[in-house]
């Protein structure tokens, strides 16, 4: 085979021999490929002609077989980018890379997540390519130390914006000499003054830039470093050559612009510390989640009670909680009883009663009782790394909108060079024919005037911002992409049970006396059926004392029989009563009117005497019928998806406000009712807790799963709503449209002021003093609007 490439892939999913001859007959079909596939070591080694496929057509090939490759991914923290351009070479780069699935580079978090293939690459390989190209990177399980590189990049930053702001302040005073005919000191007009002044500026503090458009061209690329190194150095060595003049021809009057590059570098510099500061404000959502975190647990180790950090907690640890203190990690109550606020995760501020067997989650308050805990989920495994991780992800992750700006940004710098030499030879030839002066002053201003930050920021702070805030709310984005998908909804399909209701049956209505619902709740304690538990706990509130059960006898389709104390205790339907001689006519019309409000309604009888009639049901959600209404409100179609018969399905829906119902659904039909709906145009939202709604919360425009649901169903999800709280559903739509309406003003301002600025620049209307401003300042007001998201109510 002809320039043929030899590789070797990680296949998941295969369970016995077939599966490996499946593969490897499938991948020997395709044009120029040469597989062997070995069911073992679970891997294929695969030679393949570049001319004929490629490895992502031959990856396809088997994921749609129904096995997967395997792949790794890293968090990489990335040093030295200064703008969009920056941003996209590295992604480009890494893209490229063979066995690099997929990379996306985040200007703003200043992040790489690169998914990659580790039999054809690794990490060090990954880290070494962003290297090489001038950047530089580290995998955050190493980084520990970037908040105090951050923190101290800032102070460096401070620093040289100090000096050089000393440095160019008397060159500043030159402009007005110009512009208002003042009357300064001779030695600020000294071109060797100048020169003194500017030179630090422009080879110290400037270097940056030098290094990074160097780095840059080097590679193929340009960025924002090379249009300050190229408007900058045209100002200075321009400069330099009208004050080497002088020196033949003293009376010589040179023109300089010494205080163009000085000032020009020194905005730039001004701008770049203001960004700096505000994109730190928009982590702030994710270091409040992870200031959450306990620092220390108490642990029960060899009888002793011990204070270690809480990294060092191992699974099966017991710890010991006193009122008032964090819960560590998450784990299972072993001894005691307390309430547990449980806000910083779910939302929920009324604290959550916890005994024996209950789960308790890290992060969480103890609020009154002593309780002891065994560990169950400690450091990157507990529920709160798991949201901090989400938050990361989608601060990380890129929006399709992003795209847009993206491809923009890579050919943004040299369509801006090459209108700057344009601009130049315009100037030189036609508008002010030889006047050279003029002609470079204009191109340096488009150079300028063009610089692609705000482009670059305008996107990711607006994500980062949004979902930091949703988060804040317990609405967990996973990707940038899902918070934009979000506002285009007009269609949200809820389940019932679990998500509309609680999902638990509680006692409704009781006609009885006391003396009746102890023998009932006493017959029933025998049952585990859940409506028998609802019973059994409905007494326990009222507190009713309940006793043992003599004998119990579960009769299917009628109910149960039981005696306590010598009583006979009968409860169950119409056909139980009947079969034993009880006459219920006179409460048929109360039956009736519990069934139509979709209850489960009981009848019961002691010693072959009615007694009274307990109704049973899953009651809806406290907020349920005010989160309908809300998205009524924001425009949306609601409907029920349920399992249950119409009659039951109709008088929860009704209660809650829903009027489009579809009933008596086959959990594995789920999926298939929300493809029919997207197939009328429908943009669908699902939302769910169970593992029978994880195929349509996958197959859905966006999933919504409840945060209390099972972890299926929240894997399947696109968004995570924590506690259950159904209000969180509006509110993650209010934020959808917030954060895009932010993001189109921020494109439509860096659109706008660089498509305005060029030919303003162009025609000579601007000063280079003037676009350095207006450049820094376009940077920091996207950043600022991206801010005004903090402030959204929700």
């Amino acid at each position: 085979m002809n320039d043929s490439k030899q590789v070797t892939v990680g296949v998941t999913g295969m369970t016995c021999a077939a599966c490996s001859s499946r593969i490897e007959k499938v991948l020997n079909r395709m044009d120029g490929v040469e597989a062997q596939v070995n069911l073992s070591t679970e891997k294929a080694s695969i030679t393949f002609n570049d001319d004929d496929t490629n490895l992502s057509d031959i990856k396809k090939k088997i994921e749609n077989l129904g096995y997967g490759v395997l792949t790794e991914k890293v968090d990489l923290d990335i040093y030295g980018m200064t703008c969009a351009a920056c941003s996209s070479r590295i992604e480009k780069v890494l893209n490229r890379q063979e066995g690099v699935e997929k990379a996306s580079v985040n200007l703003t978090t200043e992040q790489a997540n690169v998914e990659y293939n580790p039999e054809l690459i690794d990490e060090k390989s990954i880290i070494d390519k962003i290297k090489k190209i001038g950047y530089d990177a580290k995998s955050q399980n190493d980084s520990k130390d970037k908040k105090s590189y951050k923190e101290n990049e800032v102070k460096q930053m401070k620093i040289k914006l100090i000096v050089s702001g000393v440095l160019s302040l008397p060159l500043i005073l030159t402009m007005f000499v110009h512009l208002f005919n003042l009357s300064l000191p001779q030695i600020l007009m000294n071109p060797w003054f100048q020169f003194t002044l500017a030179t630090p500026v422009q080879f110290i503090i400037g270097w940056q830039f030098y290094v990074g458009a160097y780095k840059n061209l080097k590679n193929g690329g340009a960025n924002m470093d090379v249009l300050v190194a190229l408007g900058t150095s045209a100002a200075y060595f321009y400069s330099l050559y009208e004050a080497i003049k002088t020196i033949a021809n003293p009376a010589y009057m040179p023109h300089l612009y010494f205080e163009t590059s000085a000032v020009l570098i020194t905005l730039i510099l001004f701008g770049k510390y203001l960004e700096k500061r505000a994109k730190s404000q928009t982590t702030n959502a994710l270091s409040s989640l992870l200031n959450l975190q306990a620092k220390e647990a108490r642990v029960i180790r060899n009888h002793e009670e011990v204070m270690i950090p809480v990294e060092d907690v191992v699974v099966g640890d017991i710890l010991n909680i006193k009122p008032g203190e964090k819960v560590p990690v998450d784990g299972v109550i072993e001894k005691g009883r307390t309430s547990i606020d449980e806000s910083v995760i779910t939302g929920e501020s009324i604290p959550v009663e916890k005994s024996i067997n209950e789960e308790v989650i890290g992060s969480t308050i103890n609020k009154n009782g002593l309780i002891n805990i065994k560990a169950t989920k400690v450091g990157k495994e507990t529920a709160l790394a798991s949201i901090v991780k989400i938050v990361e992800e989608a601060q990380g992750s890129k929006a399709p909108i992003q795209r847009l700006a993206d491809v923009i940004s890579g050919y943004f710098v040299p369509i801006v060079v090459g209108i700057a030499i344009l601009t130049f030879v315009i100037w030189i030839t036609l508008i002010d024919a030889g006047q050279f002066e003029n002609a470079l002053v204009a191109a340096i201003a488009v150079l300028v005037i063009a610089c692609p930050c705000a482009l670059g920021l305008a996107t990711p702070t607006s994500i980062m911002v949004g979902t930091g805030k949703a988060a804040e709310s317990g609405i967990l984005f996973k990707g940038g992409e899902h918070l934009e998908r979000t506002h285009a909804l007009n269609t949200i399909v809820l389940d019932k049970t679990g998500t509309i209701t609680k999902g638990k049956p509680e006692v409704t209505d009781y006609t009885g006396d006391a003396e009746t619902l102890q023998l009932l709740a006493s017959a029933e304690k025998g049952s585990e059926h859940p409506l028998a538990e609802a019973i059994v706990a409905y007494a326990t509130e009222q507190d009713i004392t309940i006793n043992n059960v003599d004998d119990f006898d579960a009769i299917p389709g009628y109910g149960i029989k039981a005696h306590v104390n010598g009583k006979e205790i009968l409860v169950g339907n119409r056909k139980l009563m009947s079969e034993h001689g009880i006459d219920i006519n006179i409460f048929e019309k109360d039956l009736s009117n519990l069934e139509t409000e979709g209850k489960t309604a009981m009848l019961v009888a002691i010693d072959n005497t009615f007694k009274g009639i307990v109704a049973v049901a899953d009651t809806i959600k406290e907020h349920a019928p005010e989160a309908i209404k809300m998205l009524h409100e924001e425009g949306m179609e609601v409907i029920m998806l349920t399992g249950d018969n119409e009659r039951t399905a109709q008088a929860i829906a009704n209660q809650v406000g829903i009027h489009h119902v579809i009933s008596e659904v086959l959990p594995e039909e789920k999926a298939n009712k929300i493809k029919e709906l997207q197939n009328l145009g429908k943009k669908v939202a699902m939302v769910g807790d169970g593992v029978n709604d994880a195929p349509a919360l996958a197959i859905a425009d966006i999933g919504i799963a409840i945060g209390t649901g099972t972890e299926v169903a929240i894997e399947a999800a696109d968004v995570t709503i924590l506690g259950g709280d159904l209000l969180l559903i509006p509110k993650a739509i209010k934020i959808s449209h917030a954060t895009i309406k932010n993001i189109k003003q921020n494109l439509f301002w860096a659109f706008g002021y660089n498509t305005a600025g060029i030919p303003i620049a162009a025609l000579g209307l601007l000063a280079p003093w003037v676009a350095g401003a207006a450049m820094a300042l376009s940077s920091v007001s996207v950043v600022t609007n991206a801010l005004r998201l903090k402030k959204v109510k929700l």
